[in-house]
């Protein structure tokens, strides 16, 4: 899931979020966010689905599988 936190990252800013808005958002902790976004974790699928539901893409776009969104 390499591509995971810096489509996480441009999809965030896009929206002018901060991470604690957009965790808040999607209905995630602060510190999980923080680190699927830095790279430090990987989200369970359920969060994914949450992620990808929340900023409009599919699980591939954010996980790298695919360019499309």
């Amino acid at each position: 899931m390499s591509k995971l936190p810096e489509r996480m990252k441009a999809l965030r800013k896009s929206r002018g979020l901060r991470q604690a808005a957009a965790a808040e958002l999607i209905g995630l902790s602060y510190m999980s966010y923080r680190r699927y976004e830095t790279g430090e974790r990987e989200p369970s699928v359920s969060s994914l689905w949450k992620i990808a539901d929340f900023y409009g893409v599919s699980v591939d776009y954010l996980i790298g599988r695919s360019e499309e969104r």
